[in-house]
């Protein structure tokens, strides 16, 4: 008997953006709103900290591909980078899980035509079109990961130093292999013509997630010789790393991940050559189908 093929999980996450986003005051950023739908559903750590094949977390990018399809289907808008907003149909919008389909399929449909334009009239199969990969992807942040992640540890550490110095660190160095007891380096941050402030880095090539356990060796390591920590990964941290980064009463560790990562890298354009690309507004041409 033929396996049953899997269908498509982040659509239940159609209704819960939607409410999330009303909750925040109708936009938000990413994982802010990833945040929000967690704490909404109760959604356990389990859940929260699986990460896919690459890396990513699992729970956050099936939110991406929900907030893609309620995009196209007029929900959301898509015109500001970096924040998720409703327009005003969607601010008007709940979605049960039978709605989320009808939308999921309906835009499946239709990517399915473009597809098959695209490859001059090849047949796609039908049954293939009701899946969904595990993962959204989007190429130029694929390819920065990628690339990052095939540097060495030692290459990545100075990439993450150039990358401190872009955003603002002076002072900059990284320590001696065997010597640095957890600490990749060590910068000055000047928050203002009067103060300063010495910062301690680690950076983690990792594909995965980094745990509790590993903030606290750093936050250990850094004791006594910096005001506060930085740790830079191109993965994750699970929740319970980012509850340890932010503990009252210890010193303070702030979490870079993979999508933030990207984030600053495309700020200062480090290492990347800025392109206009223009994405078809689908949403737009529903209309005069």
């Amino acid at each position: 008997m033929p396996q049953k093929k899997k269908q498509a999980e982040f659509i239940k996450w159609f209704g819960p953006l939607l409410d999330a986003l009303r909750e925040l005051g109708y936009s938000g950023k990413p994982r802010e709103v990833s945040e929000k739908i967690a704490e909404m559903k109760g959604l356990k750590e389990r859940t929260l900290d699986a990460t896919l094949k690459s890396g990513t977390n699992r729970f956050h990018n099936q939110v991406a591909w929900a907030r893609q399809y309620l995009v196209w289907e007029g929900l959301l808008d898509s015109s500001i980078r970096g924040t998720w907003r409703l327009t005003e149909k969607g601010k008007k919008t709940s979605l049960t899980e039978e709605e989320a389909r009808e939308i999921f399929l309906k835009w499946v449909e239709i990517n399915r035509q473009i597809r098959e334009e695209k490859a001059g009239k090849q047949q796609v199969a039908k049954e293939e079109s009701t899946e969904a990969p595990d993962e959204i992807t989007f190429s130029a942040e694929d390819d920065l990961l990628s690339v990052l992640k095939s540097v060495s540890p030692e290459g990545f550490e100075y990439i993450c130093m150039e990358l401190l110095r872009e955003h603002g660190f002076v002072s900059l160095s990284v320590t001696p292999k065997g010597a640095d007891g957890g600490i990749d380096g060590f910068g000055v941050l000047e928050i203002n013509p009067f103060v300063t402030m010495k910062i301690a880095f680690q950076s983690k090539r990792y594909k995965g997630s980094v745990s509790r356990a590993q903030i606290g060796d750093f936050r250990s390591a850094i004791m006594g010789k910096a005001e506060k920590g930085i740790m830079i990964t191109t993965g994750t941290y699970t929740r319970a790393a980012q509850q340890e980064a932010s503990r009252d009463g210890a010193t303070p560790i702030e979490l870079i991940d993979g999508e933030k990562l990207i984030q600053m890298f495309e700020k200062v354009e480090l290492g990347l050559k800025p392109k206009v690309v223009y994405e078809v507004d689908l949403n737009y041409f529903d209309k005069f189908r």
